[in-house]
């Protein structure tokens, strides 16, 4: 099975005045296609900044990251943009849509960056609101919508591009028990389809749907256990 991405020797190292603060120390990790790997750890131990150098949000100090065969490490901001359009997914906390669009405009709108005709925009948004069951919800705006319901839009709008991999950042951290729930077993059955799922959680429920946990401390990988999917 081949990796998706690929960290070497990952730094990253933010600057107080002339103070170097490191946050990552030397991360080596392999990500396999299909994988399903929770990123765990305590409060400072580098899982966020980690998660942000995956999504192409961040860059690091030194070291190396190959994402889906490129070298993404040196890349300049607009290409980084490229790539984060077309190889990543992200299922935010905090949801990130768009309150004055639908939902289906919600997710339709990475494939504007991408170029895409509005006619396959709207089919392509339309089929991926149906994976998550919500297609008679499409005209909604967010505040005609459960948060269940806007996490929904969120992983629907995260799938459109067919992304090489699906970030999800602390995806049920605004839902009560029985919805994050709901995300979560739709989140596997996504994983189940053949998408590569890399999750945030300081949650050991909400990890235990992983395939694969990986525990930060003081920047560095603690452990990293693969383990049978648990019944859920």
């Amino acid at each position: 099975m081949s990796a998706v991405i690929e960290l070497r020797q990952l730094r990253k190292s933010y600057y107080l005045g002339k103070q170097e603060l490191p946050v990552l120390k030397g991360i080596d990790l392999d990500i396999m296609r299909s994988d399903f790997v929770a990123l765990m750890g305590p409060s400072g131990s580098g899982k966020s900044t980690l998660m942000n150098i995956l999504g192409c949000l961040d860059t690091l100090t030194s070291g190396k990251y190959v994402l889906n065969g490129n070298d993404v490490s040196k890349l300049p901001d607009n290409d980084l943009a490229d790539i984060r359009n077309q190889e990543i997914g992200f299922v935010f906390q905090q949801f990130n849509l768009l309150p004055r669009l639908s939902a289906l405009e919600n997710v339709a709108l990475p494939l504007i960056y991408a170029g895409v005709s509005k006619k396959e925009r709207n089919e392509r948004a339309m089929e991926m609101l149906t994976k998550v069951n919500l297609a008679d919800r499409y005209h909604h705006k967010s505040n005609e919508l459960s948060g269940g319901q806007i996490q929904r839009v969120a992983i629907a709008r995260a799938l459109v591009n067919n992304p090489s991999i699906i970030l999800a950042d602390e995806p049920t951290g605004n839902l009560d028990s029985k919805t994050s729930e709901e995300i979560m077993k739709l989140i596997s059955d996504i994983h189940s389809q053949g998408n590569t799922v890399v999750l945030v959680t300081h949650e050991e429920d909400i990890a235990r749907y992983a395939k694969r946990v990986v525990r930060l401390r003081d920047g560095l990988i603690e452990s990293d256990q693969r383990k049978e999917m648990m019944a859920v």
